[in-house]
């Protein structure tokens, strides 16, 4: 276990590095969006994974990949997860930036996260519970569509799927935590004068720290 933990810290920091590289290439008019997709994809590829100053999304993702091989389950759940922490480093740092969450990144990562949750004997599980969130997503977007974006429920439906491979429980959790962890920060913003009660914010990053959170808090069995 302890060498699988530091595996995955090492694989982060590299993944870490061609996410920052990828995101880079997003911009908040986005254009021509195939375009765009192929320009990141070629930034990601020319780059050195070596992390840089300020080593934030090197370090964040390296701490989720530790975190993730610590408490998943192993086999293809766990794969899949490994290729959802690149994925959401590069997502939060693209909402964060552009206050976006492509569909060039959300998309093709649904064949591959159920194509890997598929012989995992979690998948109906899973599924559902992608389902569910993600259509809770839809219907708050339905309702408000200014406080989520069509992207934030997408990007649900994957939030789900991974959990719930976890286990309900985790799903559960998931779905819940990235609402308290993004009214923290709406508090903290209030506290610090830095924002109003009508202020609004990129909600991408609080939804995959839930699903962090999702496999963090409950006992996993």
């Amino acid at each position: 276990m302890a060498f699988l933990i530091v595996a995955a810290v090492v694989l982060g920091l590299v993944a870490g590095s061609y996410a920052r590289a990828f995101a880079a290439g997003f911009g908040a008019d986005p254009g021509d969006h195939r375009r765009e997709a192929a320009d990141a994809l070629r930034a990601a590829a020319a780059t050195v994974p070596l992390p840089r100053p300020p080593y934030l999304v090197e370090g964040a993702t390296a701490a989720a990949a530790g975190l993730v091989a610590w408490r998943v389950p192993g086999g293809w759940v766990l794969a899949a997860w490994f290729c959802a922490v690149a994925a959401g480093a590069a997502l939060a740092v693209i909402d964060v930036r552009t206050w976006r969450l492509p569909d060039a990144v959300t998309l093709p990562a649904y064949p591959v996260v159920l194509a890997l949750l598929a012989p995992s004997g979690r998948f109906l599980t899973a599924l559902a519970c992608g389902c569910v969130l993600g259509a809770l997503y839809a219907v708050l977007w339905f309702i408000r569509p200014t406080g989520l974006g069509l992207g934030d429920v997408k990007l649900a439906g994957l939030v789900g799927l991974l959990t719930g491979a976890v286990g309900v429980q985790a799903a559960v959790v998931a779905g819940i935590g990235g609402y308290v962890l993004g009214a923290v920060y709406a508090v903290g913003l209030l506290l610090t004068g830095r924002g109003t009660r009508t202020s609004e914010f990129p909600f991408g990053p609080f939804m995959l720290a839930g699903a962090l959170a999702g496999v963090l808090l409950p006992v996993q069995g």
